[in-house]
C-alpha cells in the first residue's frame, strides 16, 4: 500500500471512541425501519417491504408542477394545469405520493414527535430537489404562528429545512418569513377556503429584506396539496424582490392516480 493510499484510508477510519460509541448505541437501540419497526441493517432506513410501498415521484413529470406523467411527453413538458393556471412559484419537487406510509411518516413527525424522521426525510428531500437546492443561494420553510408554534413545541417544516440546509452547507433563513396572522388548519377546507385562510397571513421579517432579494430560494413544506401556503409565501418572497422560488415537500398529494 503506498503513501497516498494508506493516508486516505487513515482518514476514513472511524476513531476508536465513535466506533465504540456507535456499537453501544446500536445495543440499546437496534437499527429498525423508520415506519414499522423490524430491524434494519442501519439507522434511518425502511424495510424493504415498507420501501417498495413507497410511490416516489420520478421523472416524467411535469417541470414546473411536478406533477408525475403516466408516459415521457419530452424536455420540458408541462401539465395542463400549470398552463392554464401557472402557480406563483417557479418550480415544485416533491419526494413522494401523500399516501399510505409516506401519509404516516408525515403525521408521526408532526403530531407524534417523532423528531427522528426529520433527518431521514430531509435525506430524501434532498436527493428530490438536487438541481434546485444546487444552485439556490438559501433555504426557507413554511413558517408557524407563534401561538401554534408555542402549542405544538416544534415547526417540522423548519426541522426539514435546517436538516437540508445543512446537509448542502447553504444558508437556512429561520426568520426571513413571519406568520403574522393565525391561521385556521388548511385539513378540510375547500381549494377556495384555502386559499382565503392564508390571504396576508405572511410577511418578511424587519431586516431581512435583503436576505431574500435577488436570490434564488428553495421554500420547504412537509406536504403539498393545493399549494395556497406556499403560493401565499411565495408571493411574499416574490414582492420582497427574490429572483426565483422553487418550493420542495416531501410528500404530494394527488386528486388523480398516475
Amino acid at each position: 500500500m503506498d503513501a497516498h493510499i494508506a493516508q486516505s484510508a487513515g482518514r476514513l477510519r472511524a476513531p476508536p471512541l465513535a466506533t465504540f460509541a456507535t456499537f453501544v448505541r446500536d445495543l440499546v437501540y437496534p437499527p429498525s425501519c423508520a415506519h414499522c419497526g423490524i430491524r434494519v441493517a442501519g439507522h434511518g432506513a425502511l424495510c424493504a417491504k415498507c420501501w417498495t410501498s413507497i410511490g416516489f415521484i420520478e421523472r416524467p413529470f411535469c417541470e414546473v408542477l411536478g406533477t408525475p406523467f403516466p408516459y415521457d411527453h419530452g424536455e420540458g413538458a408541462l401539465s395542463p394545469e400549470a398552463i392554464a393556471d401557472p402557480p406563483a412559484f417557479d418550480r415544485l419537487r416533491s419526494v413522494a405520493i401523500h399516501d399510505g406510509i409516506v401519509r404516516e411518516l408525515v403525521h408521526s413527525l408532526k403530531y407524534r414527535d417523532r423528531l427522528d424522521l426529520a433527518p431521514v426525510i430531509a435525506r430524501w428531500m434532498v436527493r428530490a430537489g438536487a438541481p434546485e437546492l444546487a444552485v439556490c443561494d438559501a433555504v426557507l420553510a413554511v413558517p408557524l404562528h407563534r401561538t401554534r408554534l408555542f402549542t405544538r413545541k416544534f415547526n417540522q417544516s423548519a426541522e426539514l429545512a435546517r436538516h437540508i440546509a445543512r446537509s448542502i452547507d447553504k444558508p437556512f433563513l429561520a426568520s426571513a418569513v413571519l406568520r403574522v396572522k393565525r391561521t385556521a388548519q388548511q385539513v378540510g377546507l375547500s381549494v377556495n377556503a384555502r386559499a382565503d385562510n392564508v390571504r396576508g397571513a405572511f410577511a418578511i421579517a424587519s431586516g431581512c429584506e435583503t436576505d431574500v432579494f435577488g436570490r434564488r430560494l428553495v421554500l420547504i413544506d412537509d406536504v403539498f396539496t393545493t399549494g395556497a401556503t406556499v403560493s401565499a409565501v411565495t408571493r411574499i418572497l416574490k414582492r420582497a424582490g427574490a429572483a426565483d422560488v422553487s418550493v420542495l415537500t416531501f410528500a404530494r398529494a394527488l386528486s388523480d392516480p398516475i
